[in-house]
């Protein structure tokens, strides 16, 4: 029993002190990859004082609104608010923000996460795809 005991005392102990010198000489680095997958409804969410609005966009990239995804409007403005309260908007071909809705900026990616804590995001063919 004592060699048993005095085997796995030693073999543990290399154990351990290999996987410590991996662990040291040899840094693991994880990559998150995002699941993108196409949006069934290509509507995404957005909220204007604390109202929940559901926006799309018809073939001409043109943004539509509707408060129960039924009655629809074009929204006049063309622009929308993400979860930090950027507006976003199709400007000359491309997606773009801005803080205060005078200076704008290309979204990165373009992509945005919506008032419903979801991350949306468009091709350049102005397909919307979402994060599960």
């Amino acid at each position: 029993m004592k060699k048993i005991l005095l085997a796995f005392t030693i073999f543990g102990g290399v154990v351990t002190s290999v996987q410590a010198s991996d662990i040291l000489t040899n840094p693991v680095s994880y990559e998150v990859a995002a699941d993108w997958v196409k949006s069934k409804t290509q509507t995404w969410a957005g909220s204007i004082e604390g109202k929940t609005y559901w926006y799309k966009l018809d073939k001409s990239a043109k943004l539509w609104w509707s408060t129960d995804g039924n009655k629809w409007a074009e929204v006049e403005s063309q622009s929308w608010t993400d979860k930090e309260g950027k507006w976003l908007k199709i400007n000359e071909g491309k997606l773009v923000w801005s803080a205060d809705g005078t200076k704008w900026s290309e979204v990165p990616e373009w992509k945005w996460e919506g008032s419903d804590g979801k991350w949306y995001k468009f091709d350049k063919k102005w397909t919307l795809w979402t994060n599960k």
